[in-house]
Order: C-alpha cells, then structure tokens, then sequence
C-alpha cells in the first residue's frame, strides 16, 4: 500500500498550478505552429542568458508592479523562465 506524500509547502498543488499555467502558454499565441521567440533565440546562442535576464527581470519586478495577483504572474514567470534555463543547460551541458 503506497502513502501519499505529504508536502509541508504544498508543493504538489503548486506543481500541478505551474504545469496548467505551462499549458496555457502553449495554448496562446504559441500554440499556432510557428516558432517561439525562446526558440529562435536558443537557436542562434543566446538561449541561457535570454532565460536568465527573463528570471532577473521578473525577479526585480516583483511586488513593483500592479497587485498581489500580478506579483504571484511574476513569480510564475520566475519559475518558467528557470525551467527554460535548466532544459538550456542540460542540452548545452548534455546531461540527463
């Protein structure tokens, strides 16, 4: 019998929230067949630095612009943008 994991930071919920929102991303203007800018731009190099000034620049933003729900969107962004460097990394690094 398996027991559920229990999360003190209820970091199960917040991984599925950022894998909808992840979705959603795809769902937009993305979803359409063409090519992402982060594409393009991994393309041609600067695909590590592009992700890392994003998760600097929502960073900064934070708490700067908007309200409570625009500050969490930042965050969420955070997250993404380091989700993109970490996938950079590992290709640029060939690790699994």
């Amino acid at each position: 019998k398996m027991s559920k994991k229990i999360y003190k930071f209820n970091e199960d919920a917040l991984i599925e929230e950022f894998k909808q929102y992840i979705d959603s991303t795809y769902k937009g203007h993305y979803g359409q067949g063409g090519l992402q800018s982060s594409e393009v731009i991994v393309d041609r190099g600067h695909g590590l630095g592009f992700f890392l000034g994003n998760v600097d620049k929502y960073n900064a933003r934070y708490g700067k612009k908007g309200d409570p729900s625009d500050h969490r969107k930042d965050l969420m962004k955070v997250i993404h943008y380091a989700f993109l460097a970490l996938y950079e990394h590992d290709r640029i690094n060939n690790d699994s």
